[in-house]
């Protein structure tokens, strides 16, 4: 019997190091690719993370392997992948395939977080808020935001000429698409803009004259919430896109033409918005009457 032997062959590890500029390289990259600048702000901020933590070591798969074990401990499961999706990302800017690392594998949410769930009378009360403590700009800018279902970061498509046209035109994410205005919420634009002054241009601006950012309208609608009786955790520009959402489809049930207003690539995106409560689906298991003794 000839016995063979097996010589195993030792792979050296590769090694990179990770730099500020190179950070700075890829944001470039990100803003010529015209993704948001809030995306870009977020991505850096999470590479900038990832800097932190080498703390001047070489750049490895062990090392990132580590790091994602760190983020899983001190992160929600789908905060923890964005930001592996950032570190990803830049790894393939940069050549450096081998070294990304896989996402959590996170089940598919089948109800709604009534903890994080903005009821319409919810909303009411927070536009209510902002109207009794004198902001007009804000409690117009939720119920702009809500009637439409823009996000946050196309609210400086809606301008003078939108109103006066009944319709936006949104570019984001390299896509285009028309958001048309109702009469109802274009009235109360009008004599917003005829009481500002303001003729051209953005609806939403700062005392600058600046389209208002997302983190001034995070804040002010933060303030709203003890007044309005809203739990804080269930008040963030996005949360008025879903109600949009859900409200529009518990009327239509078309999810296909959802996914358009809402200017989504995907149906399965559109799936999250339209997630049942489980206070809803208990009802429901409830009206099945299976329960007979």
């Amino acid at each position: 019997m000839i016995e063979t032997t097996y010589t195993r062959i030792e792979t050296p590890t590769t090694t990179h190091t990770l730099t500020a500029a190179q950070i700075a390289s890829y944001a470039a990259h990100l803003r010529e690719e015209e993704r948001a600048a809030a995306t870009v702000h977020k991505y850096v901020r999470d590479l900038s993370a990832l800097l932190d933590f080498l703390a001047g070591r070489p750049l490895t798969k062990a090392a990132l392997i580590e790091w994602k074990a760190q983020l899983t401990a001190d992160h929600a499961p789908a905060s923890v992948n964005s930001m592996l999706a950032a570190a990803n990302g830049c790894l393939r800017f940069l050549g450096w395939q081998a070294l990304c690392v896989k996402p959590l594998k996170l089940q598919k949410a089948l109800f709604r977080d009534e903890g994080r769930e903005l009821s319409r009378d919810e909303y009411i009360r927070l536009v209510n808020a902002a109207r009794m403590q004198g902001n007009q700009r804000l409690s117009l800018l939720i119920q702009t935001i809500c009637a439409t279902g823009i996000r946050v970061s196309e609210l400086r498509f809606i301008t003078v000429e939108a109103v006066a046209a009944g319709r936006a035109e949104l570019a984001n994410k390299g896509k285009r698409r028309i958001v048309f205005l109702p009469d109802k919420l274009r009235r109360l634009l009008r004599d917003y803009l005829h009481k500002q002054k303001i003729t051209a241009g953005a609806v939403f601006v700062s005392r600058s004259g600046k389209p208002l950012d997302r983190s001034n309208i995070w804040r002010d609608m933060k303030a709203l919430c003890e007044s309005a009786g809203v739990a804080p955790g269930k008040v963030f520009p996005h949360n008025l896109r879903h109600l949009f959402a859900w409200t529009f489809y518990s009327l239509e049930k078309d999810l296909s033409r959802l996914a358009d207003i809402l200017g989504h690539a995907s149906l399965s995106t559109t799936r999250i918005y339209t997630a049942e409560s489980g206070a809803a689906h208990r009802r429901q298991m409830a009206r099945l009457g299976l329960v007979v003794t």
